[in-house]
């Protein structure tokens, strides 16, 4: 791989995998699992696996792409290959390509429902006509068409030049999402009553951590929200140096996706304690009416909900940028076809299979698929190939390139005894609960 298509720098290639994690998982699941598993106790376990899933997780998407130097389809080929089983690795690694695309296809719907609502917030219609008939008006038919193409183009301009675009969109947008939640933050902390949201997120209610559902949430969250079953950061692995220490990466990949979470948190149970708010509701329902109304009865309301959905808009362009490049840059090597022909085929299929999923009775179901079915085998067999196909050896030996503080056969112990069977376990409960 040429210089010209890496990260410039591991500082971009944190800010890319931080843009990847951080999504609507962060911005409206997370405070709701929180305030519906006993606060500060769904914290703490989740920051358990979190911990736990960047070390082996995070280091083995960042490892087998920066060996392979291509994308998902070369990493299932090639681990596989270690075991002599090549070709039926490249069929496999089709499902996460698959699974990626679909769940990006839907995921482009939302977007373009977020920048509806700031354009209604900016223009004043969406408390003209009142939040809910505003998002009902724009969940049916074909009547977000002008906001989900303007996603798609603008999401796919920041993938033609691969690395270097997503190096440079993400200087800017990572930076921007964090200063606007943090301006949201310090603003709710002022409202009267948001003494109450604090107490649930900070005040232990010990009984949930003997509740089975309290770390089955925290588990499925935790692994949604690093983004490790898309495959996606397998391709931003693929454009980073040897010189780069994985492992620290990830960490810090892991405590900024983190604060991403909490920030939101703070955001939302606290404004929603001083409005009398449930913050244990959620969905589309919380994002599009719900915060909308809290907002327009706090002072200068229109102007926060406006940096609101402005940064969720960044997060979710950012996030739908590693869908898209996790296909982009997979497929790119194995056909003879420029970047911009691979990219403007993957705007024709996401903008033409996405307009027939702008109803939400029929956008609901797909991302369910993909989501609750699809994502979650992927990302199991990924973990399997990760730890179980591939060269332990060969695995070991790109970890530790570049590295401060080598890992051993402990590392190889945790990913395949551990990491590989919760991820399983994740893909089957999946089956019974929404993550």
């Amino acid at each position: 791989m040429s210089n010209s298509n890496r990260f410039s720098s591991g500082f971009g290639f944190v800010l890319a995998s931080v843009g990847s994690a951080v999504g609507m998982a962060n911005i409206w699941a997370f405070p709701i699992r929180v305030g519906q598993n006993g606060g500060a106790v769904f914290i703490l376990i989740y920051l358990f696996f979190i911990a736990f899933f960047s070390w082996v997780g995070l280091s083995s998407e960042f490892a087998i792409g920066r060996r392979v130097k291509t994308g998902v389809l070369s990493a299932f080929s090639i681990s596989w290959g270690d075991s002599g089983k090549g070709k039926a690795g490249r069929i496999v690694g089709w499902i996460p390509l698959l699974a990626s695309m679909l769940l990006a296809t839907g995921y482009a719907v939302v977007v373009g429902w977020v920048l509806r609502t700031f354009g209604g917030v900016v223009s004043g219609d969406l408390y003209a006509v009142g939040a809910a008939d505003f998002f009902g008006s724009g969940t049916g038919g074909f009547s977000t068409v002008g906001p989900h193409i303007f996603v798609l183009v603008a999401t796919l301009a920041t993938l033609l030049l691969g690395a270097r675009s997503i190096d440079w969109s993400n200087r800017v947008m990572m930076p921007a999402f964090f200063i606007l939640f943090l301006m949201l933050a310090v603003r709710v902390a002022f409202l009267p009553g948001a003494i109450e949201g604090y107490k649930h997120l900070f005040i232990p209610q010990w009984e949930y951590f003997f509740r089975f559902n309290t770390w089955v949430y925290a588990m499925g969250q935790a692994l949604f929200s690093l983004s490790l079953i898309s495959g996606a950061l397998v391709v931003y692995g693929s454009y980073l140096g040897k010189g780069e220490d994985i492992v620290k990466s990830a960490r810090l990949v892991a405590i900024l996706d983190t604060v991403a979470a909490l920030v939101a948190a703070l955001v939302i149970i606290p404004a929603g304690a001083a409005f009398g708010v449930p913050y244990e509701s959620g969905g589309p329902g919380l994002m599009f009416v719900v915060l909308p109304e809290v907002f327009d009865m706090m002072p200068f309301g229109h102007l926060l909900a406006a940096f609101f959905f402005f940064s969720v808009i960044l997060a979710g362009v950012s996030s739908l940028q590693s869908m898209v490049e996790g296909v982009v840059g997979s497929i790119e090597p194995h056909t003879r076809w420029t970047r911009i022909y691979v990219v403007a085929a993957a705007w024709v299929i996401l903008a033409g299979a996405g307009i027939f999923l702008e109803d939400a009775a029929i956008l609901g179901p797909c991302l369910d698929f993909a989501s609750i079915y699809a994502l979650p085998v992927a990302g199991a067999l990924g973990a399997f190939s990760w730890y179980w196909m591939q060269s332990p050896k060969e695995f070991l030996k790109e970890v530790n390139t570049g590295a401060s503080h080598r890992q051993n056969n402990t590392f190889i112990f945790c990913g395949r005894y551990i990491y590989v069977p919760l991820v399983f376990v994740v893909s089957i409960l999946g089956l019974f609960y929404v993550f």
